[in-house]
């Protein structure tokens, strides 16, 4: 089962009921059938995650046979799925035996569009639970990308980059903002690769003053200098056989840089106050926040090391940059410190996602997630509001929450200026929207749209 949709499969003899319930599911994609084989159809077409199934079908729509059959089949070519079955009031044994042969829940006519919508919801997250959890399973728990939250397009490019290239031993330079997840990246390529077994060793190039930095990198032999009581492993002989990541490279000295040059081009190493080649084979992936580029016109950084260091480069976006993320982010980063601060149940307010939306985060992911919690340790009521989190409230309308707002607010949108556009001839707008005239006034009609005296 590999279809991205919410789907839902209605099968239903009633064409009346039919359309009644394709317009009550807005938020899925619903297609319908009116008896077994049709319905089996659409289940090997649109793979549908939830089925609302009347056990009344014909040939026999009297009798609940037909659709007992069809559940049957429907359960045996996909188990996982979520049926509900549709009967009558006084039929409580085929709804018994319904649940009896697999199906997840039974539901009375006559039918309640608002109610069963909220029971085909709560079907929907149980399969895709339950599907995450197999996946999990499948994987042996293992979590190959841990704490990379991903859900803008931005971000799962990104992503889709790492699991491609994780696989080979290709030299990979990751750039980005601070704050923006470069290490974590680093890790995700390495528990991809096949040296997941082995090391993953991470020296921050910045961190470290540049009279001890080459020590330890390239290790030192004992006697090299003063203090050196017996010979040392560096970081790039620690990695053997594992993942090196060299993070801020940016900051690497020149002499440093030349050092690191001829490692990346023979693959073999020289301890300070050594004079033996030590061969290593380590894959090494590198990450800064600067313009390397810049560097290099300064002099500041090897051109010849550059080309070295990105036989991949992979950009990171700043949160700003991920469509929709920030809050994404927030939510993850608010649930881990309820847990951790034992804070019991903590929201954020409308005016609290509004500002985290908003805000640009030069930080990035790790300002936002300091942000979150200063604001759970200092919490005091049940929400966190824009102020607890020491934002401002952005002017304008807010963002609605609800998909549905938002899928209607699209559609209104794209219908008025499509009409605008076409002069208020409904059949060009229509027709720019690669609608029918009939669906563009069912819509208008829908969204209770005032278009005037527009129908030509």
């Amino acid at each position: 089962m590999s279809n991205p949709e919410k789907t839902l499969l209605v099968v239903e003899d009633d064409p009346g009921l039919q359309k009644a319930l394709r317009w009550a599911f807005s938020d899925f994609e619903v297609v319908t059938a009116e008896d077994r084989k049709s319905a089996i159809a659409q289940l090997r077409r649109h793979e549908p995650q939830v089925v609302t199934l009347d056990l009344g079908l014909p040939p026999d729509p009297g009798s609940a046979s037909e659709g007992l059959a069809t559940l049957k089949e429907i359960l045996t070519l996909v188990p996982d799925i979520k049926v509900i079955v549709v009967t009558g009031n006084n039929d409580h044994e085929n709804a018994v035996r319904a649940i009896g042969l697999g199906a997840w829940l039974f539901f009375q006519k006559p039918v309640d569009p608002e109610l069963l919508g909220v029971i085909v919801e709560r079907a929907y997250n149980l399969f895709e639970l339950e599907q995450e959890n197999r996946e999990l399973s499948r994987q042996g728990l293992k979590e190959p990308m841990a704490g990379i939250i991903a859900t803008s397009p931005q971000m799962l490019q990104v992503c889709q980059t790492v699991e491609k290239v994780a696989p080979t031993d290709a030299t990979t330079l990751l750039l980005g903002e601070s704050g923006t997840g470069k290490e974590l990246l680093a890790r995700a390529l390495h528990d991809l690769s096949s040296r997941a077994k082995e090391r993953f060793v991470a020296i921050n190039c910045a961190a470290i003053p540049d009279t001890l930095l080459e020590s330890e990198l390239f290790g030192y032999e004992k006697g090299a200098f003063t203090g050196a009581a017996k010979q040392t492993q560096g970081n790039i002989e620690y990695a053997n056989g594992g993942t090196l990541f060299l993070d801020e490279i940016g900051d690497l000295p020149l002499p440093l840089q030349a050092k690191l040059l001829r490692f990346l081009q023979e693959r073999i190493i020289v301890r300070v106050g050594g004079r033996k080649e030590i061969p290593v084979d380590v894959r090494v992936v590198s990450a800064t926040h600067q313009n390397l580029n810049e560097l290099i016109e300064q002099g500041a950084f090897r051109e010849d090391l550059y080309y070295r260091i990105s036989e991949i480069s992979i950009r990171i976006p700043a949160i700003r940059e991920r469509d929709g993320e920030a809050n994404v982010l927030a939510s993850y980063f608010l649930r881990r410190e309820i847990e951790q601060q034992k804070k019991g149940n903590l929201t954020f307010s409308p005016d609290a996602i509004a500002a985290i939306d908003a805000f640009d985060w030069p930080g990035n992911v790790r300002e936002l997630a300091n942000c979150v919690k200063r604001a759970v340790i200092l919490a005091e009521g049940s929400q966190i509001t824009a102020q607890g989190l020491e934002l401002d409230v952005p002017e304008g309308e807010p963002l609605p929450l609800n998909l549905r707002e938002v899928r209607v607010q699209a559609e209104s949108r794209a219908l008025l200026q499509a009409l605008a556009r076409a002069g208020g001839n409904v059949s060009q707008a229509a027709k720019s929207l690669g609608i029918t005239r009939p669906t563009f006034y069912a819509l208008v009609k829908k969204y209770k749209l005032d278009i005037g005296q527009a129908g030509t």
